[in-house]
């Protein structure tokens, strides 16, 4: 799953990956990563002594830790615990390596942690490389039965603190803990009925829900090609094992993956590329394509109570991997926990980008400061030494920071979405049109715009070759899609006067479509006026494979996402569409907190295919992983926008726009 990048970042990144990313890119962007990270300004030998533990659970089974605890023994630290299944080893000299011996560049979430002094744990998860017992995917909290060597992640969190305070000298019984991605998860579920020494964690990107708006599947339909990158590395193991020496990147022969995917088409067929080590894992994923008892004993979110410690979660709003996880966790430690601090970081930064990179730029798209310093200076230690070492922070940290995208501004609100903001919904017109003011008047035979979407020649969702899921896609230039016959563009005028949104994005659609499955996917754009100003142009990205390109016209991505048509009504039980039938559809798409700029136009695109990052709707209504080529079928779709089916989107507007 897009998370998945975590398993490689994590083998080449033990250095930065001390601060842990789900995963969700590739190979490539983990050395990236790596290359990126500042290089130490000390040796940790001087200040550090590093132990390996293989500390006892409740039923047995060991799990691997490494503990860095500071040389200085006159002062007492608090403990700050980092939960992987990607590895607590190091990787260096091309093998991932064990041993006190081995240190990583850095062992804490940033060098300010380093210099404070903390003891930094890092622990393999059950089923994980040095850790025994039987990995799960996304640990089910509640089960009524597991098998031999499972376990409960709040347990075993307990059960490793009660070993910790007890073996490990010179701490003052106070812990915290973090993780970005997969360890993000991990953080958030070790904290149920949480241990009373754990006082502060930060789940950051922490996978929640899967099927909803995470890494395997949105809106219904499956992310195909973050998944399958992720799951062609990440595969079973016997454990204890140090894992595979060398890591192959999947080949597949083409320099696109936009080939190689439509050449295969089927899901029987694409599955077909791997071995059985790479379909374990996956596969489930894929057959489990409704939210069945599978997902939803999955979903993390609905058992955060008896929570203690303080919450800081944390996530990106260019996440390609799990964008949605950071919302649910913090309002579910908010709904079941009152009286505990649930706060929210929002920054612009990709999957995990607010441990590794400045945050001043994505791709063409700037920033205007070092948004990822700020968060690791101003926001993360302060919370941390606040709520672990009893140290005032200089201002009290909001319950949500985010950074204003467009105006490039940090703002502070008292719950999300803000209070301030309200409704307002961007109607579809004649002509391409899109307007505050709802269509009137009698319907015409004319109301409705229609494209063929045809899964033979699906749109892509970059405009230029890669085999992997490039990171800036998330705020890409969509000129290249605004030109396809498939793709449905509607337009402001220019505008008057900046137009900020903050919460969630709505589209509110009637369609039809000649087939009985159709998927929607809509897309909210910012587009830059066509003289940017006479001649700025774009930076290039450094996981960016485009060139530089002028921003006058620029096309900015902003939010999107599709919604499988099957799904319309509910995501347990789907339902075919009538051909020809007018229908009301209604999703999330997302949250923003954008500013569409004096002189910018919004731009909303409404297309059926969005490939390879989802999968291809066959357009017939049938269970798509065991889709035949023979059932992938061109159908006619309608968007209508009379006055009785007037489609738009709704925005949540921040008020005097």
């Amino acid at each position: 799953m897009n998370r998945r990048r975590l398993s490689i970042i994590a083998l080449s990144l033990s250095l930065a990956f001390a601060a842990g990313a789900h995963a969700g890119t590739t190979a490539a962007a983990a050395a990236e990563s790596a290359a990126d990270a500042p290089a130490p300004q000390r040796d940790l030998r001087a200040l550090y002594t590093k132990y390996e533990y293989r500390i006892p659970m409740r039923d047995g089974t060991k799990l691997f830790t490494v503990v860095y605890v500071p040389k200085d023994g006159a002062k007492s630290y608090p403990f700050l615990l980092n939960r992987t299944p990607y590895s607590s080893g190091v990787y260096a000299d091309g093998e991932l390596r064990y041993g006190e011996d081995w240190f990583p560049a850095s062992i804490g979430p940033s060098k300010e942690f380093e210099d404070a002094g903390y003891i930094f744990v890092k622990q393999d998860v059950r089923g994980r490389y040095m850790s025994e017992g039987k990995w799960v995917e996304m640990t089910p909290h509640a089960l009524p039965k597991r098998a031999t060597g499972e376990g409960q992640e709040s347990q075993d969190m307990y059960d490793t603190m009660e070993w910790l305070l007890k073996h490990v000298p010179n701490n003052n019984g106070k812990a915290g803990i973090y993780g970005i991605s997969y360890p993000g998860f991990y953080a958030a579920a070790s904290i149920i009925d949480s241990h009373p020494s754990i006082k502060a964690a930060s789940p950051q990107a922490p996978v929640t829900d899967l099927y909803m708006g995470d890494d395997s599947y949105h809106g219904g339909a499956f992310m195909l090609a973050a998944n399958f990158g992720f799951y062609a590395n990440f595969v079973e193991q016997k454990n204890p094992t140090t894992g595979p020496k060398n890591r192959e990147r999947f080949d597949y022969g083409a320099a696109d993956a936009y080939d190689f995917f439509l050449k295969h088409q089927s899901m029987p067929n694409i599955l077909g590329t791997l071995t059985d080590g790479q379909r374990a894992y996956l596969a489930p994923t894929i057959e489990h394509d409704t939210y069945d008892q599978f997902w939803q004993t999955r979903d993390i979110s609905r058992h955060m109570k008896n929570v203690k410690a303080a919450v800081l979660t944390v996530g990106g709003w260019f996440d390609a991997e799990d964008p949605q996880g950071p919302f649910t966790t913090y309002q579910a430690v908010k709904k079941y926990n009152p009286g505990t601090f649930s706060g929210l970081v929002m920054g612009p930064w990709v999957h995990g980008g607010w441990a590794r990179y400045d945050g001043a730029q994505l791709g063409h798209v700037r920033f205007d400061s070092k948004t990822g310093e700020y968060f690791r200076s101003q926001l993360q230690f302060p919370f941390f030494e606040q709520h672990l070492k009893g140290v005032k922070p200089n201002k009290p940290i909001a319950e949500v920071t985010a950074f204003e995208t467009g105006s490039n501004v940090w703002r502070q609100y008292t719950a999300w979405p803000p209070v301030q903001a309200k409704a307002r919904t961007l109607y579809f017109g004649a002509g391409g049109k899109l307007s505050w003011t709802q269509p009137a008047g009698a319907a015409a035979q004319s109301d409705y715009d229609e494209y063929v979407s045809d899964p033979k020649k699906p749109v892509p969702y970059i405009g230029y070759a890669s085999t992997q899921v490039p990171q800036e896609y998330m705020v890409s230039d969509q000129r290249f899609a605004a030109t396809r016959p498939d793709v449905l563009v509607y337009q402001s005028d220019v505008l008057e006067e900046d137009v900020t949104v903050a919460g969630p994005v709505t589209p509110k659609l009637f369609v039809s479509t000649t087939g009985t499955d159709a998927d929607w996917v809509v897309k909210l754009i910012d587009v830059y006026p066509s003289e940017y100003p006479a001649g700025e142009r774009g930076a290039r990205g450094k996981d960016v494979g485009t060139p530089e390109t002028s921003l006058a016209g620029f096309q900015q991505l902003v939010r999107g996402n599709p919604l499988r048509g099957k799904f319309r009504n509910s995501f347990e039980k789907p339902e075919p569409f009538v051909p020809g039938k007018i229908e009301a559809i209604s999703y999330h798409l997302g949250d923003v907190n954008h500013t569409f700029r004096r002189g910018h136009r919004i731009m909303v695109q409404v297309q059926s295919s969005w490939f390879p990052l989802i999968d291809l709707n066959p357009q017939t209504f049938t269970s798509i992983p065991k889709a035949r080529p023979e059932d992938f079928k061109a159908a006619t779709q309608r968007v209508y926008h009379a006055a009785q089916t007037a489609s738009g989107v709704q925005l949540m507007v921040m008020p005097g726009h």
